[in-house]
């Protein structure tokens, strides 16, 4: 079970860190992007990030807070947006494996919200 006050402090801090990483990206690691030729990619990862953050304080403001839902977007910030920042900065070519489990959890936290409003798969 996930509490009302955790579930908004991760999300607000998910919510920080895309403001965050944005202006870093834009700013710090402005020549590196460019030269790797990867600032679209960051700025997709900070974009579903914020969608997704914003998402999560919205469920987390549910009394009990769904949690399969917000679990799956968590995860899917976790993996989507993490391996496509981590791809951006070091070019790895491994990493984006990880994307499209990212982009399936956020398919399955729509799909859960859509067969199920409440969260819970019984309503």
């Amino acid at each position: 079970m996930v509490t009302n006050s955790f579930a908004l402090r991760v999300a607000a801090l998910l919510g920080l860190l895309s403001v965050a990483l944005g202006a870093f990206g834009a700013h710090a690691l402005k020549d590196l992007l460019a030269r790797n030729q990867m600032a679209a990619i960051w700025e997709k990862a900070v974009f579903y990030q914020f969608i997704h953050a914003v998402m999560l304080f919205v469920l987390a403001m549910r009394k009990p807070v769904p949690a399969g839902p917000w679990f799956s977007f968590l995860f899917g910030i976790i993996l989507f947006s993490g391996s496509l920042y981590a791809y951006a900065v070091t070019r790895v070519s491994w990493l984006p494996v990880f994307t499209p489990l990212g982009g399936t959890s956020f398919i399955v936290g729509w799909l859960w919200l859509m067969l199920a409003p409440g969260g819970g798969w019984r309503e």
